[in-house]
């Protein structure tokens, strides 16, 4: 009984320190959409992204050369794959974030919570319960009221960028959690390879933002940009493909559905963005029903 008894509460306080990662990664990425949207108004998208990972591919790669574990084809073919996919993920996430508002954005993107388990028990082949379904109606609900802003009007492009967005991450999360289920795969080195291949995928597509942005950055935006890169990229990816294979794929989007709160607590807060009533009963709607 005492064995068992350790054995549990060992196991508990190992799920909650993975859960404690998850949410974590949560605030940091509810805090990015303010950072990533300030340095939108001075950059273009595809420099001031390939600025972001080459350097964060820089930081892995120096923690790399100390630790020095091997790469297996796994661990390239990973890299690469999700590298592509987060290539296109954070490119119409910042291309949205520079029309609609940190806010808004935020908050669209949490529809992944919902997107996600359809996705990952189409995979699986089971079914999900009725409150599902229900859940999905409202959080509809709240998208409608959210991008309603201050009244009825008609939502602007980025925020179904955000949508877009929310729908390409949704394929993200779900394949990290398929594709590494039962496979030896090296967090250091898969992430290492998707940081260096989304930078030189938007090195490729825009050398010269790139090199504008190296070169015109201001202190202060070389602050946000060490945020992007040691917080939002190099932590947070790390730890998200540490902790999905820990955990399930839809317990980790549930736990990363609190991004949100932080988008809308950050933005407001910090930003200054003001949503107005109708706007943040979207916001709670959505969030409710995550």
């Amino acid at each position: 009984m005492t064995n068992s008894r350790f054995t549990n509460t060992r196991a508990r306080l190992s799920a909650g320190r993975v859960d404690i990662v998850i949410l974590a990664v949560a605030l940091v990425w509810g805090a990015s959409y303010l950072a990533a949207r300030e340095l939108t108004k001075v950059a273009s998208i595809g420099g001031l992204l390939a600025v972001r990972f080459l350097l964060a591919g820089l930081v892995l790669g120096l923690i790399w050369f100390y630790k020095r574990e091997r790469f297996s084809k796994t661990d390239v073919l990973l890299g690469t794959v999700f590298g592509l996919t987060q290539a296109s993920i954070m490119w119409v996430e910042t291309w949205g974030l520079s029309v609609t508002t940190a806010t808004n954005a935020g908050v669209i993107i949490s529809l992944t919570i919902l997107f996600t388990p359809v996705l990952e028990s189409a995979w699986k082949r089971s079914w999900l319960p009725r409150s599902f379904f229900i859940a999905t109606v409202v959080s509809l609900l709240g998208l409608i009221l959210l991008v309603s802003g201050n009244g009825i009007t008609a939502p602007n492009y980025g925020d179904a960028l955000m949508l877009l967005a929310a729908l390409v991450r949704t394929f993200h999360v779900t394949a990290q959690g398929r594709l590494t289920e039962g496979r030896k795969v090296s967090s250091l080195n898969a992430i290492m390879m998707q940081c260096l291949v989304c930078g030189l995928c938007y090195l490729i597509a825009d050398p010269a933002g790139t090199v504008t942005a190296a070169t015109t950055f201001n202190a202060r935006e070389w602050a946000i940009m060490a945020f992007l890169v040691l917080f939002c990229s190099v932590f947070a990816f790390a730890a998200q493909l540490w902790a999905i294979k820990k955990t399930s794929a839809s317990r980790a989007s549930l736990l990363l559905s609190t991004e949100p709160i932080w988008a809308v607590i950050i933005g407001s807060a910090i930003g200054g963005e003001l949503l107005g009533w109708v706007g943040y009963v979207g916001a709670a709607v959505i969030i409710g029903a995550s």
